[in-house]
């Protein structure tokens, strides 16, 4: 292993412990103390909770145990062991905070709610775009996706409907079981907005005098692909050639930059694709 690989593993793991951290907070600083059932592993872990008053870091751990095997199984080991990773230390985050709060830091239930799940999503993204999960229905979620192209937040919320309509017949509270989904709602489009903001994609369409400079630069410094194509002026009835470039919307600006340095004059448009598969992008599921 180089060292370029290192630090992307050191990264890795760092944005996966801050997602732990803001995820943790979210569950046991706002939901789980307002008694707030979600889904997933949080949501039977709340449920035995509140109904028995097991430890809901233990519960999360032992539940998560099988689905950690399956997960590394099926998806690779590298997920396996970011996730068994993840798993502990979310589980251990969740006792300590749930044992030194004593009730939601916010009283205000719907607030309670709405901080707690987006807070959630939050750490969940960042969780899962650095190749992890905290288990439950995410690593399903992570699972099935890998085979079929399904979106993750509206996978995980199918899994955990049927655990939040559960908790109706437990608590025999029809409230109980509606801000369970809209937390769940909430948690899984945060989820889906984050992660799809960071795959998004742009089509950039390049007209410049200076072809050849501009090509070797973002071939060399972006490291992304650029295709020529022949096309005709309409005006001027004249053959140019215009360079088409797809990459991640967070690189645009390097191109931009870049056109701008060396090419002031350049003609320049630019679209969002809505999905790009194949080297260097997504794959076909």
């Amino acid at each position: 292993m180089n060292f370029k690989e290192i630090r992307k593993d050191v990264q890795s793991y760092f944005l996966i412990t801050v997602g732990l951290i803001i995820a943790t907070i979210g569950w046991a600083g706002f939901v789980i103390p307002s008694k707030i059932v979600g889904g997933g592993i949080m949501g039977v872990a709340t449920i035995i909770y509140y109904t028995f008053g097991f430890d809901v870091g233990l519960v999360s751990l032992i539940l998560n145990a099988v689905l950690i095997l399956v997960a590394t199984k099926l998806v690779g080991m590298s997920f396996g062991v970011k996730t068994i990773y993840t798993v502990i230390l979310f589980s251990l985050s969740l006792t300590f905070i749930t044992n030194i709060i004593d009730g939601p830091l916010i009283e205000e239930k719907m607030m309670a709610m709405l901080t707690g799940s987006i807070l959630a999503g939050i750490g969940g993204s960042l969780i899962i775009l650095n190749g992890a999960s905290a288990g439950g229905t995410e690593s399903i979620a992570i699972i099935i996706t890998k085979y079929k192209n399904v979106s993750i937040g509206k996978m995980i919320l199918a899994l955990d409907s049927f655990i939040i309509v559960s908790a109706f017949f437990i608590f025999w509270e029809i409230e109980t079981m509606v801000y369970g989904f809209i937390t769940m709602a909430i948690f899984t489009y945060v989820i889906d907005v984050v992660i799809s903001g960071t795959k998004q994609t742009v089509q950039i369409f390049i007209f410049s005098k200076k072809q050849d400079i501009l090509k070797k630069h973002i071939l060399n410094v972006v490291n992304r692909g650029v295709t020529i194509i022949p096309a005709k002026g309409g005006f001027t009835d004249e053959p140019i050639e215009m360079m088409m470039v797809i990459v991640l919307k967070s690189e645009s600006p390097h191109i931009l930059k870049i056109i701008k340095q060396i090419d002031l004059d350049a003609f320049i448009t630019m679209g969002n694709v809505m999905g790009v598969y194949g080297k260097g992008f997504d794959k076909i599921k």
